[in-house]
């Protein structure tokens, strides 16, 4: 069964919610403005007079989103269009290089090699939500794996298990976190202290993982589930692993650092939002272009090219949240969360906060964007965190655990996909590798979610 293609999938969703503004009661809660933000008062559900959204409607609906996703949105083009300009002058690839030719020729750092490289990609996809970028490396290091006696799978899970690890418990995402924190009225960021402490715990499952079977396949290569694969692949295909790191790339490496710190101390101390960290990441983008020596041509076209990478996650944000304009303007959001409380409201609210990452987890297979996600879902989850006692922190987690974990074996993402196309690695060997890992995330991550609930994790 073929899947539609995601912005095809959401606007039959919107079509869907459309209809059900027809079928659906409509109902509103009462709601009070609490420390500054909006919050739902529990058990004032009432229903209204219907407001059944037509055709007219549903055709405005994606227009109003992008709208109501305007600065999302802007945040998304400006830091895709500057990681596309520190890209263009090579200086992350050629990093990455350089480190795998000084591992080949030291038996200490081959050792060290998958800890330090899936804590590096870990915490790119923590801070700047690398996701995208792993495709670049996924030739890189699968003949780095082999070269050191792992195979394909070692070098596919360097890159992508790291960053996805990092990016489903990101403590600086501003695609996830930052998107979902801005929808819940959190402030930006915060709780940086609890997710530092799972973003350490869950990198260190991810690579333990990975290290424990590269040593099993290096001592018999015979246990690798594409052996066969990696028997038939051609040795002159693999890209030579070559490239001197310049010293203009390494001060765009450290403009980057400079960046990410920049990010997290304007964020916790001077309340920066999307429009601070916005023109944060621009000024990032001109200061690379000049350090690293890139002609007007090459600057614009590369600051062009990582917003056009950009496109589908906004056009993403902006079609999800055409969802929730016609489920708002039909009065139905709070028909549907006062059914879902009542399906949880009796249930201890860890129970119920398992429930939520259900939903979440399922929701990430319809849509695979963890900024459309969010935009989506946090909306709903948000005031129904409320009404279960769960904090709205708690809400962000939950929806970073349904959003971040599934990636590593979502068959509607392109990312995923593309990987293991590019690695010539078929889905269901991959996925026979990958579900024990799966299983232990969530498992860790269950837990993590019952300590928040319990210790009524906040602010809010």
């Amino acid at each position: 069964m073929r899947i539609p293609p995601t912005l095809v999938l959401i606007f039959s969703i919107i079509v869907l919610f459309g209809v059900l503004t027809w079928i659906v009661p409509a109902g509103e809660f009462k709601r009070i403005e609490k420390d500054g933000r909006t919050v739902v008062v529990p058990g004032t559900y009432t229903q209204v007079a219907s407001q059944p959204q037509g055709i007219d409607k549903m055709l405005a609906a994606p227009i109003k989103g992008f709208v109501q996703a305007a600065f999302v949105i802007a945040l998304v083009f400006v830091a895709g269009a500057a990681f596309g300009v520190v890209n263009a002058t090579g200086a992350i690839n050629c990093g990455i290089q350089v480190l795998a030719a000084a591992v080949e020729k030291s038996p200490l750092l081959q050792k060290l090699m998958i800890p330090i490289l899936m804590s590096l990609f870990s915490l790119a996809g923590a801070t700047f939500g690398m996701s995208e970028e792993v495709l670049a490396f996924i030739l890189i290091f699968i003949p780095f794996a082999r070269a050191l006696g792992y195979d394909s799978i070692v070098g596919v899970a360097i890159p992508f298990v790291g960053a996805g690890t990092g990016f489903a418990a990101a403590f600086l995402n501003p695609f996830t976190v930052g998107v979902a924190q801005g929808i819940a009225d959190l402030p930006l960021f915060s709780g940086i202290e609890f997710r530092l402490i799972m973003w350490v715990v869950f990198t260190a499952i991810s690579v333990l993982f990975v290290a424990r079977y590269a040593a099993k396949v290096k001592k018999n290569p015979a246990l690798s589930p594409v052996h066969a694969l990696d028997n038939e692949r051609s040795e002159s295909s693999d890209p030579i692993l070559t490239g001197n790191l310049t010293t203009r790339q390494k001060v765009v490496l450290g403009v980057l650092m400079a960046t990410l710190v920049s990010l997290v101390v304007g964020a916790l101390k001077f309340d920066w939002y999307i429009t601070e960290i916005g023109a944060l990441f621009l000024g990032m983008a001109i200061l690379s272009g000049i350090v690293g020596r890139l002609k007007m041509k090459e600057f614009s076209d590369s600051f062009v090219l990582g917003a056009k990478d950009m496109l589908t996650a906004a056009l993403v944000v902006a079609c999800s949240r055409g969802i929730l304009v016609i489920a708002s303007d039909g009065k139905i959001i709070d028909t549907v969360l006062d059914s879902m409380t009542g399906l949880v409201r009796q249930a201890h609210p860890i129970i119920s906060a398992y429930a939520m990452l259900v939903v979440q987890f399922t929701l990430h297979f319809l849509v695979p964007s963890g900024s459309g996600q969010a935009a989506l879902s946090m909306p709903i989850m948000t005031p129904l965190s409320d009404l279960l006692g769960i904090t709205r922190q708690t809400a962000v987690l939950i929806f970073q655990y349904g959003d971040g974990f599934n990636s590593l074996i979502l068959p509607t993402s392109g990312v995923t996909m593309g990987v293991l196309a590019i690695a010539k690695i078929p889905y269901e060997k991959w996925l026979k590798w990958v579900i024990p890992l799966q299983i232990l995330l969530y498992g860790v991550g269950m837990i993590f979610i019952a300590i928040a609930v319990q210790i009524k994790w906040g602010p809010l």
